[in-house]
């Protein structure tokens, strides 16, 4: 069996799990974990430390996600549960603006930050989850966590968010 088999082997149903939560559709999560793995292998050598291979193979599931998300919404053909319900136009709108803007925020802060908090909120990851990710102890997991929400919160405070 050669490394990458392996790799696939062992962190298949992590990845899987990671997209289920992410997006909340069994058979998207799916496909898009075949696609992680597909861009994973073409970008294998690039992958310099091995024992963060969770974290990177979750970074790209990630990106596999937002481009599907972005594919969707350009064809306007999202599944209603993908924006969430709105009760009127308006009121999507302002949803929507509102969440783009935390969105951008968001990835401004530095990593791990990002990373983590990603992880934890969207992901539904636990702390103790995310710690394993990144071999670092739960407590590191929980200070990052915690330093990411007010990093956060300030970005979005100074736009007026």
């Amino acid at each position: 069996m050669t490394e990458f088999e392996t790799l696939f082997r062992d962190k298949q149903p992590f990845v899987y799990r990671y997209l289920v939560k992410l997006t909340r559709d069994a058979a998207l999560a799916e496909e898009l974990t075949q696609e992680t793995f597909f861009r994973a292998y073409m970008n294998y050598s690039g992958l310099r430390d091995k024992d963060k291979a969770s974290v990177w193979l979750c970074q790209i599931a990630k990106n596999a996600y937002f481009t599907w998300y972005n594919e969707q919404k350009k064809r306007g053909t999202l599944p209603e549960n993908a924006d969430g319900e709105a009760k009127s136009l308006e009121e999507a709108f302002e949803r929507r603006e509102l969440s783009g803007k935390a969105l951008a925020c968001l990835h401004a802060l530095e990593e791990p930050y990002k990373e983590v908090f990603m992880l934890s909120v969207f992901g539904g990851f636990s702390l103790k989850d995310v710690s394993a990710i990144f071999g670092k102890s739960e407590s590191w997991a929980r200070v990052t966590f915690y330093r990411a929400r007010l990093k956060l919160m300030e970005r979005m405070n100074q736009h007026g968010l």
